[in-house]
């Protein structure tokens, strides 16, 4: 199916709100964080979204993958590997690291995915291929990364968690780009059923272990029962939703261009609503990561 040359207003609107959505979820996590410990809020996190997704994927009409069919068994196995890369593992990570960073450091690590996408697709996607607009976008938005992060994480004298967390920021943006390459592996099989099925597997892994690690929650503020249910309804299913029909209406490409609003977006929340204090290290680093995104995915035209 070809795709419309103007991606029309609908689909800019539905861009902006996505950026916004996902920009928030940072905020919100330092509001779930506290009344829920980290396992406890990606898993409540994960099983809203997996029975709001569900939900709305039965009454769109879609359904989960099947399993008799000659491909069902392999998809499901990515819906697996979707499971822990782009949820389980991620939300954890990110949720443990806002203990230690502010939401603003958090989401500006969300720019470093589509950069890691680009050496593992090379390697694990036949036919894609790694130009020099790449290597060079790859390696300015690698800089960025490594100021990001802060040579002071990997000193091992450390006596806080900050650096380490720093490091758990970024191994979850390393996560999203192995769940985005799984993903893109996948054998056809409708965007929702996928990720509804993805949501329901990482329920499965992330609910004993929350409650094995961090037990029941008890007297937890109103304000983070609020907090888990946005990231649960907002950023985990509604987007869902929003981004399948952007993909289909307007294509990939132009959703990519979310990648460089999320950062934005969190860093404006955690600035003016929750009141952080960003250095310029981290500021600098964004504009690195995000001019190294630029140059990979800029197309230069001969003139005729």
């Amino acid at each position: 199916m070809t795709q419309p040359q103007s991606p029309g207003l609908k689909n800019w609107i539905l861009l902006l709100l996505l950026a916004m959505i996902w920009g928030a979820s940072f905020m919100g996590s330092k509001f779930a964080l506290q009344g829920f410990g980290p396992f406890t809020v990606a898993a409540i996190r994960i099983s809203l979204g997996a029975v709001a997704l569900t939900a709305m994927a039965y009454g769109l009409g879609r359904r989960l993958p099947g399993w008799s069919g000659p491909n069902d068994k392999r998809i499901w196995l990515h819906c697996l590997g979707m499971a822990l890369f782009s949820n389980a593992i991620p939300f954890t990570l990110l949720s443990w690291g806002q203990l230690w960073v502010t939401s603003g450091f958090a989401g500006i690590t969300m720019a470093v995915v589509p950069l890691l996408v680009l050496p593992l697709a090379f390697l694990l996607v036949p036919g894609e291929l790694l130009s020099p607009r790449k290597v060079i976008g790859f390696c300015i938005g690698f800089a960025g990364t490594v100021v990001l992060i802060g040579l002071d994480a990997f000193d091992p004298r450390g006596t806080d968690l900050e650096g380490l967390a720093r490091l758990a920021c970024v191994a979850a943006a390393g996560c999203y780009a192995i769940g985005s390459i799984i993903t893109r592996l996948s054998p056809p099989v409708s965007n929702m059923g996928f990720a509804a099925g993805a949501l329901l597997l990482a329920s499965l892994v992330m609910i004993p272990t929350a409650l094995w690690v961090e037990g029941v929650p008890v007297d937890v503020a109103p304000t983070a029962i609020w907090a888990v249910i946005y990231l649960g309804v907002f950023p985990t299913a509604l987007a869902t939703i929003m981004l399948v029909s952007v993909i289909n209406s307007a294509g990939p490409s132009f959703l990519s261009m979310v990648n460089y609003q999320v950062p934005v977006w969190a860093v404006v929340f955690g600035v003016v609503l929750l009141g952080e204090n960003l250095p310029g290290q981290f500021l600098g680093a964004l504009v690195l990561i995000l001019l190294g995104l630029a140059v990979s995915q800029v197309r230069f035209r001969r003139s005729v």
